[in-house]
């Protein structure tokens, strides 16, 4: 018998080449949902219940609330929790089995792929594209709402060469707008975090050379100041006048943005240069096909990319030992990665949809997962 992954929400076209059907708990005595406008009809489709527990990255916190409020009035039975402790805090809790998914803006580490051996089974946990966004380079500067700035430039900004507003390194590539002597502050995250793992990916790899560390999901010097979490950077921004630090795109309100230098052109955050981006990218497929994990181009010069972004994922488990987590998981991520979900996400958060052959895959992956869990 096939399985479901029941959702409620509308799916992408392309998605309708699933046949989403569900056994019964008991898989005696099937019911049948009649078919309605909001997607296929769904045979022996059965409630879903109790609490599904993830946590991650705090960059997916804004979609993750439209998604939530949306699948729980579809499914009343089940109660979504996601707590955004940051990326490296949501592996954690999903490698130790405290949760059943994690939301991380890095994917799995050597380390962490042998360690999902031990709380998934043999084929381990992949990682599922969900939230493409960019990272924006914000900053709090009276009078001042965009500045020009090249990858160099920000690197020496974050490790403490350039010190000042009115340096020539910035002054250079801001002609005509006032900047004060006045020194910067850098804000960075307190907490490892997938977003400055993305952040300093740019950084390392953009540069030429003017950043000197590896990337990493922990900040790299003692320079600044430090928030937990995305709320905590913005807070400080916000708060702070010469303040400059990044954080998804979706929550820097009304502060400055940076437009970033990609070939000879500046381009401003935004939902389609970061799918620009990773369109120019490649899955690194370090545990097979199903797992989606991109290598990004950080140097791309494609017209209208914006390099400085993030693909974040939901990591699962390739098999479950509960039928019933497996089947609260793939239903629900099989809303947040189809088309409706996506354009929630969208509307909510200013990311950027995934493709609908992207789509596709990740709800054909889940459907795989759940079947393989007994769903």
């Amino acid at each position: 018998m096939n399985i479901a992954l029941r959702s409620s929400a509308v799916v992408s076209a392309t998605a309708l080449t699933l046949l989403l059907t569900a056994c019964s708990a008991s898989n005696e005595n099937p019911t049948t949902t009649p078919p309605n406008s909001d997607g296929p009809a769904t045979s022996g489709a059965r409630a879903l219940s109790g609490e599904l527990n993830g946590a991650g990255a705090s960059t997916q916190q804004v979609a993750m609330e439209a998604w939530r409020a949306k699948f729980q009035a579809d499914n009343p039975g089940l109660t979504i929790n996601y707590d955004p402790v940051g990326s490296g805090g949501g592996r954690t809790q999903f490698l130790d089995g405290s949760v059943a998914w994690a939301g991380s803006d890095a994917a799995l580490s050597a380390d962490e792929y042998a360690s999902a051996l031990d709380r998934c089974g043999a084929d381990g946990a992949i990682n599922l594209p969900v939230y493409v966004s960019p990272v924006a380079v914000a900053f709090n500067l009276d009078g001042v709402t965009s500045l020009n700035m090249d990858a160099s430039t920000i690197a020496k900004i974050f490790d403490g060469k350039v010190t000042t507003w009115n340096d020539p390194a910035i002054a250079d590539q801001n002609p005509g707008v006032a900047l004060p002597d006045a020194a910067i502050t850098i804000v960075h995250r307190s907490d490892e975090s997938g977003t400055t793992k993305n952040f300093t990916d740019y950084l390392a790899k953009a540069s030429d050379g003017a950043w000197p560390y590896d990337a990493s999901g922990d900040w790299a010097n003692d320079l600044g100041e430090s928030g937990q979490g995305t709320a905590g950077v913005i807070q400080i921004l916000s708060s702070t006048s010469g303040t400059i630090g990044y954080a998804d795109e979706s929550q820097v309100g009304n502060l400055g943005v940076v437009s970033v230098k990609v070939g000879d052109t500046y381009n401003a955050p935004s939902a389609e240069g970061a799918a620009i981006a990773l369109e120019a990218s490649t899955p690194a497929g370090q545990n097979g096909p199903n797992d989606l994990a991109y290598t990004l181009d950080r140097t791309t010069t494609a017209a209208g990319a914006y390099p400085i972004m993030l693909s974040s994922y939901a990591i699962v488990c390739q098999k479950y030992d509960d039928a019933t987590v497996a089947a609260n998981v793939t239903s629900f991520l099989a809303y947040v990665a189809s088309q409706d979900g996506q354009a929630a996400a969208a509307a909510a958060a200013g990311s950027a949809p995934i493709s609908p052959d992207l789509s596709a895959k990740i709800l054909s992956i889940l459907e795989g997962i759940a079947t393989a869990s007994g769903v």
